[in-house]
């Protein structure tokens, strides 16, 4: 799995986005994956598996209440967009996501070629 680094235009904000940060585990089986979404609902969390691209997009809602102005921003934008290329020895029909508390968690297994097996030896 490589990561592409998405390309964001500095004079269109609408493009913007921020890359999450994501730890990937590897086994025997295949591999998981957390990326921390901090603040995003599960009805703005998007996920996209396209050929072997894996995209992971997510949207905050930073509405400032009623009645009160920004004096200070440092989460400006709103928006998280992370894409991933999967190789060919995962098999990308069977992703599997949980959400907790901000966290998503992917599971992909390998395929069913790059899983390691036992070969019977037969006695002649």
């Amino acid at each position: 799995m490589s990561e592409n680094n998405p390309v964001t235009k500095r004079d269109n904000r609408d493009d913007a986005a921020l890359l999450p940060p994501v730890d990937v585990i590897e086994d025997a089986s295949g591999i998981t994956l957390y990326a921390d979404l901090a603040g995003v609902p599960k009805d703005k969390l998007h996920l996209h598996v396209e050929g072997d691209a894996l995209t992971i997009e997510g949207e905050i809602d930073l509405e400032t209440p009623e009645g009160m102005q920004d004096s200070h921003i440092e989460v400006g934008l709103a928006r998280y967009r992370r894409v991933f290329t999967l190789s060919k020895e995962l098999d990308a029909s069977k992703v599997g996501a949980e959400f907790t508390q901000g966290v998503l968690k992917l599971s992909i297994p390998k395929a069913e070629h790059a899983q390691p097996r036992k070969v019977q030896v037969k006695v002649l």
